[in-house]
């Protein structure tokens, strides 16, 4: 039987928004099964999806050709038998792996000198870019120059079974009650990290309205120091920051009552597995990459200098993050909860 490849993006928040493309190959295609080639700290991402059959944790470093090792690679793919493959990813080298394995219709957006390379090519209009999920499941269809906005974005959807969410519980020796997954990090830059003093006082109010609440801070290593400052304030936090894998996240987040959360790949996870999630944004734009839940909430003030896209505040006063105060977040949060 022929398979179908995609070839994933390197962010965990660009792989969940690629969901909805595989549910339209699904619809094209039911009984082919699909393969994802994906980095392996986004591969989880994918396991956590329905219509993906097989991941494939891809060998590659970051920024290198690696020529040899990827006709090694190509050579493993073209054994599986793929009849098309997308390639997500707008560079030269992730369209190299399908044409050298010889699959015969290869799909992907322009990118980077990707002439035969790609041979159904697709193009997004630089000045009024696609919306990331419109942008990745258009690729299921005929190329068209110009593609409209839909009124409703189309919804990435993952699931975790319940025993993954209990078996990563008992590991971090957590209580099994109700638990508010905060995500205070960012990887790309500090300029969309909320306030760690606000996640603090947040954390104070839920505690003082709803004792038997566990707040989980979950994140990177990189977010470590980030979480230590919030637990310093609000002691009763527990700091989960490079303590777990990310699947063990994504099975936390996929039983929490409510995310609180920066524009991040945890938000666009919690969303996708149905949690209700306040999304607190500044530098960047939500009508772009929105969390794609009707149980999100999204936080933005829009002020005169956003979105500026800059991984540091240009201005050093970061205004469009710091004037979201606490109770602005705990107002959509206290509904969530209540429902909980």
């Amino acid at each position: 039987m022929p398979r179908t490849l995609v070839i994933s993006p390197n962010w965990i928040g660009d792989a969940v928004m690629a969901q909805p493309l595989l549910r339209r190959l699904k619809e094209r295609h039911p009984d082919r099964p699909i393969d994802v080639v994906a980095p392996t700290w986004v591969a989880p991402v994918w396991r956590a999806m329905r219509e993906v059959d097989t991941v494939l944790e891809s060998p590659f470093k970051h920024g290198a050709l690696q020529w040899k090792e990827r006709k090694a690679f190509a050579k493993i793919l073209k054994a599986r038998g793929y009849a098309d493959s997308y390639v997500l990813p707008n560079t030269l080298k992730f369209a190299l792996i399908p044409w050298l394995a010889g699959i015969p219709r290869r799909v992907g957006y322009k990118g980077e000198m990707r002439y035969g390379l790609v041979n159904v090519m697709h193009h997004d209009d630089k000045t009024a870019p696609r919306p990331m999920a419109q942008f990745y499941q258009a690729l299921a269809d005929a190329p068209v120059r110009d593609l409209a906005r839909p009124e409703r974005l189309p919804e990435p959807v993952m699931t975790v079974a319940p025993e993954e969410a209990q078996a990563a519980l008992a590991r971090l020796q957590l209580p099994g009650g109700a638990h508010v997954v905060f995500a205070p990090g960012a990887e790309f830059g500090p300029a969309k990290r909320w306030p760690s003093t606000y996640f603090a006082e947040l954390a104070q109010t839920i505690l003082a309205h709803r004792p038997d609440v566990q707040i989980l801070l979950l994140g990177s290593p990189k977010d470590r120091a980030v979480c230590d400052e919030i637990t310093a304030l609000a002691p009763q936090a527990h700091n989960l920051a490079g303590s777990t894998s990310l699947a063990e996240a994504i099975a936390l987040i996929s039983r929490a009552a409510a995310v609180v959360t920066n524009d991040s790949g945890l938000m666009h996870i919690g969303a996708a597995l149905g949690r209700p999630v306040v999304a607190i944004y500044g530098p960047t734009d939500p009508r772009h990459t929105p969390p794609l839940s009707q149980l999100a909430q999204i936080l933005w003030l829009h002020i005169e200098c956003s979105p500026c896209q800059q991984r540091e505040c240009p201005l050093g006063h970061q205004h469009c993050m710091k004037q979201i105060l606490p109770q602005a977040v705990w107002q959509p949060l206290q509904s969530m909860l209540a429902a909980a």
